[in-house]
Parts: structure tokens; sequence; C-alpha cells
């Protein structure tokens, strides 16, 4: 079962842009010690598509190795290639994962019975599928009625929503989470964005995968075991105190604002690859003006 918090990792760089290994498994200490549920590495957030796959294979040993008995590692696996998909995948199994994130094929913009065949070619490695529905960034949307018929294939765990419709998670929260549930079986909706993760959790969904919690794992493990767990007083006091810094990390292309704001507190994060590029001034006073604000710049709202 998917559930809980689970931390979308930045991939740190060094400042010649080269991937900051060590720093990397600094970060997976400090988000095993704040108890989140997993990590999800080589994602959007760890700039995958920059990444050449010696980088990806070293980030997933090192992600195993740290987390292995601990928690779990979701590896995004995801391509608009099926066969670059099911490769990434099986390379992910290989090397320990616990699962599988795997994103709407973006670009070419698959029709429904592509998005079917492409998610049933990638679930026959084996490996547990999280979905991830993004149509910002992939162009295509998976409407409840698709999800429905992806949820049957064996396998399928769960989906990342990420449409930022509130209609659409309910409907996918009733409509498929809960049938499964019905059926004896498990599929769980989670949150791919930060500022809905209190209305999911209120309308039953499962947890978040999380840009915010690269900073605050233990605020945000807070906030979802306390929607989880139906005290949505303590998770709604959380949701407040932590939305001026979810608004902060997405004022520009994520993972911009956060790789910044991890320099900012000291934590291992570096520059981002091209096209992605610096922060502007005026996004970056901002920033900083909201982790002085929570009393983070020196860690101690950790």
């Amino acid at each position: 079962m998917l559930t809980g918090t689970f931390t979308a990792l930045i991939t740190p760089m060094k400042e010649n842009r080269n991937v900051d290994y060590g720093g990397f498994r600094e970060l997976v200490r400090f988000q095993i010690e704040n108890r989140v549920d997993g990590i999800v590495p080589i994602g959007t957030t760890g700039e995958a598509p920059t990444l050449e796959e010696d980088e990806e294979e070293k980030l997933i040993k090192i992600a195993v190795e740290e987390c292995s008995g601990k928690i779990l590692v979701i590896v995004g696996t995801g391509s608009n290639s099926t066969k670059s998909a099911v490769s990434y995948t099986q390379r992910a199994k290989d090397l320990g994962a616990d699962a599988a994130l795997v994103v709407t094929p973006y670009y070419n913009k698959p029709n429904d019975a592509g998005i079917l065949l492409h998610f049933e070619a990638v679930a026959k490695i084996g490996l547990p599928i999280v979905i991830y529905n993004i149509a910002s960034r992939t162009g295509r949307n998976i409407n409840v009625p698709l999800m429905g018929k992806l949820a049957e294939i064996q396998g399928i765990i769960g989906v990342k929503e990420s449409s930022g419709d509130i209609n659409q998670i309910i409907d996918m929260i009733h409509g498929v989470s809960e049938g499964k549930r019905s059926e004896g079986s498990d599929f769980s909706v989670v949150s791919g964005d930060d500022a809905l993760t209190l209305p999911l959790l209120a309308l039953g969904g499962r947890g978040v995968i999380s840009v915010a919690s690269n900073l605050v794992p233990g605020k945000m493990v807070d906030l979802v075991n306390a929607g989880l767990a139906g005290d949505f007083t303590q998770a709604r006091t959380l949701h407040y105190e932590l939305l001026p810094l979810v608004k902060a990390l997405f004022v520009e292309t994520n993972p911009i604002p956060v790789k910044a704001a991890l320099k900012m507190i000291g934590l291992p994060a570096g520059p981002t690859r091209l096209p992605l590029g610096p922060l502007s001034p005026a996004s970056r006073e901002a920033l900083s003006q909201t982790l002085s604000i929570l009393r983070l710049l020196d860690k101690s709202g950790q």
C-alpha cells in the first residue's frame, strides 16, 4: 500500500554541475532521520531529463543502500518511449528499488489505447508501479475512466495525482481508489501538489509525494500523519504554517526554487542543469524572507 509522506528528492550538483554523490547520500540520510515513508529519486524534481544513465544508476544504488530496511525507494523510470520506460523500470528492479514512478508519456500525447498498452508493458516487469499524472508537463491528462482501467492492471498500485483539478481528485478517490478497496484490492491516490495535500487527505487520499519535504520533511510527515489519523485540526494548523513555503517553492519552475532554498539552509543542492537557469534575484529575495519567517535558515524549523 502506498501511504504516507514521500519526498521527490532533488539531485545535488557541484558548482561545475557534476552530480554531488556525497551530498545526495547526506540528503537521503536527512530524509530518513526525519521519518519520511520513502524517497522518490530521479523524478522531475531530481532533474531526470538532464541526468546520464550512469549517473542515474549510481544515484539508485546509493538510495537503495541507504534506505534498505528503513524506508521505501520509488525510482522515477518514466519516458515517452515505452521501450525506454520498460528498460529503466527493469534497471530499477535489478538495483533493488521498491517501486517505480512512471509519468504519462510526454510530448507524443498518446491516445487511451496507447496509454493502456504503455503501462501494461511497464507493469510486466514486476515492480510495483505508481502512475504520475501531470498534464501540465506531459500535455496529456489521464481522466477518471481511463485511470479506472489502469488500476485494473496487475502491479499498478496508485497514482501521484498532479492535475490540480479537485473535482478529478474527488472522482478518482471515490470512483477508483474506493472502488478497488471494495473489491479487496488497493489503489492509492497521493497528492503531487503540496498545496493540495490537506484537502486530498480529507477526501480519502493516502499521502503526498512532496517537494517541500526536501526542506521540512518532519513537518510534512506530521501533517500527513495527522490527516491520515483524522486529526484535521492539527493537519490544518500545519498546512497553513507550511503554505507560504509551498507557494515560495513554486514561484519559478521546480526544482529551481527548492534547490536554492536547500543551499540557503546549508544542505547540499548546488545549481540546476541547463536548460533550467538560476533563480531570479526577486524570487531569491522572496524565498529568503519566507525561510527566515519560518526559522529555516538555521534549520531550526526542522
